[in-house]
């Protein structure tokens, strides 16, 4: 995953900026238009609201009826403009003549605006016209004496100039609003952005999923079984190795996200949940699948928020137990070969000392021509040094317990194309032998034949012994995991071996009879390396 352009606090805070700032400009928006409509709203009632009140004023009304001196109109109309902050208060008989203006010279003049014909007719309104001042908005009311006769016209103006300002005014307290709206955005984004990062542990969030990509792959390719929970005891994580398990045991189902004793009546994962505690090596049972478990809860901050599980078939590390048993089977046998080549050395250093040369000859002679017939017979027909030192190995163990292990070996066996067989085939080599030294132990003869026939890609393995041999019953059961007539915790050995022979899609045929002795017949696939295609 490539590593993002910007970081989370940037995102965070463009993104936040980008909401604000569209938030308020469509607020700016919508809310200036009603601005200005209020503005010019109010503009025009209050310019109407000034005209009819100077419209019925006794002192305008007496003037244009001729009672009262025409120049105190004047004097009235701009007292009230000054008043009212408003552009000019004109007052115009029925022939649109001014009794008032602003100036002076206008006086008794024509009103200018081409505005002003229905207010002489009667109506009340307002415009928007230029006279000889500026542009401005005109609101007309018509003039009426005691009788109800129009007697004239009153015109009241507002400088255009002025509603704009005002207009401007309402806007700018929206876009100092705005401002403030989107320094307080920005503000809580930076703080926001900090709280977020912190809780992320100062991770950028193309760090976290490549970190969670990660740790899923590591789960999943482990090849033990891992099963965790939540406080809840609701499971949250069952990798690949677990699911294969479960549905060995004949479990169904997706588990995620069930109660993990609804899914796994006999696990303990919630008493580690609540103990704190660890279990090391547990056996398990599931639906006849025997597993072995590690169980630890998961931790953060000094309080449990959640249990683990590691776990294995247990007949699997069982396998790899007897495969490493192999390894050791083979290593005895070398320490017994080496200590029999001892007791010779013994043998040659006490002939020395008491000068007795001619026997001396005699002996190295004669083992010397023993060991080489031995040793030239393995080497030759088992072409795998480690294999055939294990078998020469076996034979110096035989005689060291005083035993006779004959080895036939009808063609020559190639080395293995898959080295990892050679520490199969000491396994099962290796059982059969031991288990026939074991059965021949308290025998007047103690012999035990060791065939290997390899032919057609078929290896077989014949190991015969002259012990007690076994009843039927005692052959249907020797395969068992824990059968064993030689004592308590026995029982494994061929049981294990049974578990190679099927990995390896071979056949075990069992042949004995009482007092007669037994014998094991291995047949396994063998690919051999010169018939490699």
């Amino acid at each position: 995953m490539k590593k993002g352009r910007f970081s989370l606090q940037a995102i965070i805070i463009i993104f936040v900026c980008l909401v604000v700032a569209l938030s308020l400009g469509i607020t700016d928006l919508l809310i200036s238009k009603r601005i200005t409509s209020s503005v010019e709203e109010t503009q025009k009632e209050k310019a109407l609201n000034i005209a009819k009140m100077v419209s019925v004023s006794p002192q305008v009304i007496g003037s244009l009826e001729g009672e009262t001196n025409p120049k105190e109109v004047q004097a009235f109309a701009n007292q009230i403009k000054d008043l009212t902050h408003v552009n000019f208060v004109v007052v115009m008989d029925m022939k649109g003549i001014r009794l008032s203006h602003p100036d002076p010279g206008e006086v008794g003049r024509k009103f200018r605006g081409g505005d002003e014909g229905p207010v002489l007719q009667g109506k009340e309104y307002v415009s928007i016209s230029k006279g000889i001042l500026s542009p401005s908005m005109r609101a007309f009311t018509p003039i009426k004496n005691s009788q109800g006769k129009q007697v004239g016209a009153v015109a009241v103006g507002i400088s255009l100039e002025t509603v704009t300002k005002a207009v401007h005014k309402g806007r700018m307290g929206m876009v100092i609003g705005t401002l403030i709206g989107i320094l307080i955005g920005v503000t809580g984004a930076v703080g926001l952005a900090r709280v977020i990062k912190k809780i992320l542990l100062g991770l950028e969030p193309f760090a976290i999923a490549r970190l969670l990509e990660e740790r899923s792959s590591m789960l999943q390719s482990v090849r033990e079984g891992i099963i965790a929970i939540d406080q809840e005891g609701k499971i949250t994580l069952v990798n690949r190795a677990a699911r294969k398990l479960f549905k060995k045991a004949g479990l169904e189902g997706d588990p995620m996200g069930l109660k993990i004793e609804d899914y796994l009546p006999s696990t303990r994962l919630n008493h580690i949940l609540k103990s704190g505690g660890t279990e090391f090596d547990q056996e398990q049972d599931l639906h006849g699948v025997t597993i072995l478990v590690n169980r630890v809860p998961v931790v953060v901050n000094n309080q449990p928020v959640g249990a683990i599980a590691t776990f294995r078939d247990k007949t699997e590390v069982q396998l790899l137990a007897e495969q490493l048993t192999g390894v050791r089977n083979y290593a005895d046998a070398l320490r017994a070969h080496a200590h029999e080549y001892m007791n010779k050395l013994h043998v040659i250093l006490g002939l020395v000392r008491t000068e007795q040369y001619h026997t001396l000859a005699n002996y190295v002679s004669e083992t010397v021509n023993h060991r080489e017939t031995e040793l030239g017979f393995v080497t030759e027909n088992v072409q795998d040094p480690v294999l055939a030192g294990f078998l020469i190995g076996k034979q110096s163990f035989a005689r060291e317990s005083g035993a006779s292990l004959s080895f036939d070996c009808s063609n020559k066996l190639p080395k293995p194309v898959n080295q990892e067989i050679t520490n199969d085939l000491i396994t099962i080599i290796g059982n059969l032998v031991n288990n026939a030294m074991e059965a021949i132990a308290d025998r007047p003869i103690k012999k035990v034949d060791l065939k290997l026939d390899y032919a057609e890609d078929i290896l077989t393995i014949e190991v015969k012994d002259t012990g007690m041999g076994m009843t039927k019953a005692m052959q249907n059961k020797i395969l068992d995991k824990g059968f064993s007539t030689k004592g308590d915790n026995r029982g494994l050995g061929l049981y294990l071996l049974a578990k190679v022979i099927e990995k390896l899609e071979g056949d075990l045929i069992i042949s004995s009879k009482p007092g007669k002795g037994t014998n094991f017949a291995v047949y396994i696939p063998y690919k051999a390396e010169d018939e490699e295609s």
